[in-house]
Order: C-alpha cells, then sequence, then structure tokens
C-alpha cells in the first residue's frame, strides 16, 4: 500500500514536534496553484529548521520526491517547500500567526494531524537516505547568491 505524500509530510512535521500541523486540500478551490498545503509552526527556527530537514529526507526516503523549489532557508522564519502538486509552509509561529494562511483559503477542505507519526518501517525493508541529505541540500542553496 502507498502510502500519501500528505500523510509522510505531515508526519515528518509530528516526529520533529510541530505544532498545529493541518493540511489544505486546494483541488476544490479554481484559484488554487496547486492541489494541498501543508502547514505547521514552531517557537524556534531551530526546530523550523530540524521540521524542514526532516521533510526533506522523508519525502526522498519513502516517496523518492525533492523539492522543487524552496525559499527561507536564510533566516528559518516561514520556509516554503515545493513540491508540485504539495506546497509545505513551515512557520516561526509568531509568522503562522500573523499571516493565517488558512484564513485565506477558509474554502479549502482542512484537516487536522493531532496524532503520533506512523510507525517507521524497518530499516531493512525501506530504501534508506542519508540522514545528512537535508543538510546537503540546504548548504547547496545557501551557496547560490542572487544576481545583482
Amino acid at each position: 500500500m502507498r502510502i500519501s505524500p500528505v500523510k509522510v509530510i505531515a508526519d515528518a512535521m509530528l516526529e520533529k514536534k510541530a505544532q498545529r500541523v493541518v493540511s489544505l486540500d486546494l483541488r476544490a478551490v479554481g484559484t488554487a496553484i496547486t492541489d494541498h498545503f501543508v502547514v505547521c509552526n514552531a517557537d524556534s527556527t531551530t526546530a523550523v529548521a530540524a521540521i524542514t530537514d526532516n521533510v526533506i529526507v522523508k519525502m526522498q526516503e519513502k516517496c523518492d520526491r525533492k523539492v522543487l523549489r524552496m525559499q527561507g532557508l536564510e533566516n528559518d522564519f516561514w520556509i516554503i517547500l515545493d513540491y508540485g502538486d504539495i506546497v509545505v509552509h513551515i512557520f516561526l509561529t509568531e509568522y503562522r500567526d500573523f499571516y493565517r494562511l488558512e484564513d485565506l483559503w477558509a474554502d479549502a477542505k482542512k484537516k487536522e494531524y493531532t496524532d503520533e507519526p506512523a510507525p517507521a518501517k524497518s530499516a531493512d525493508s525501506a530504501k534508506r537516505v542519508k540522514p545528512k541529505a537535508a543538510t546537503k541540500v540546504r548548504a547547496s542553496v545557501k551557496k547560490i547568491k542572487p544576481s545583482e
């Protein structure tokens, strides 16, 4: 049975103690630029970075999907990971409270994730991604400087 990428993202967030994890199904909203948003927050930039790294690793490990585009790695206040059909928003708590993203997409079907993440399969049965994969992605993004 194939696990949903949205569930993989939510579980990865919960593993790193993300708060208020929700997904918004935007397929019924005619003006949406993606199928799903997955949103969470944390109280420190360190936690935001840890959640981000875990999402990147778990999506590559369990779904064999890499981030297409990402923003916000330079300060860890609001990180956006774009997987095409899913856009992940990882906020520092005060930024989530200020921008109220869910209110902007109030017509979307909302699902809250408050339970524990799904138990991990044994290491023998799953393809393993190196734990530093997300750190390497972050490092490569930080090396890219905008053109002047």
